[in-house]
């Protein structure tokens, strides 16, 4: 997807605050942070959302978990507890089409939040 922002960062286009790479995933430290640790974690391969999660790409899914629970042992967040979260369409709060995760630690995360 060439105007895609994930992807024009995943090809160096754009540049980011890399924080874990893989020849799979990318992930970097989010821009407007709403945790003290706040990484968006993303397949290299264009995923629009979790609505096209299918059996030739599902596997991308326990990729991600398993890189997420090391970045948040590498943040120093995985004893005190983060959070992963994945929007989906635009009534989910997507703002980005492709699929990506929040890992959010180092506070309190409140649920509901607010």
């Amino acid at each position: 997807m060439g105007d895609c922002i994930f992807c024009k960062i995943i090809r160096g286009e754009i540049p980011c605050s890399k924080v874990y790479e893989d020849e799979r995933i990318l992930a970097f430290n989010d821009i407007n942070p709403e945790a003290p640790v706040h990484v968006l974690i993303i397949p290299k391969a264009h995923i629009d959302s979790a609505n096209y999660i299918d059996e030739e790409n599902s596997e991308i899914l326990a990729h991600i978990f398993l890189a997420a629970k090391n970045i948040a042992t590498q943040l120093g967040v995985a004893e005190s507890g983060y959070r992963i979260v994945n929007n989906c369409g635009e009534q989910g709060g997507q703002t980005v089409k492709h699929i990506h995760f929040h890992l959010l630690g180092g506070r309190n995360l409140k649920w509901p939040p607010g």
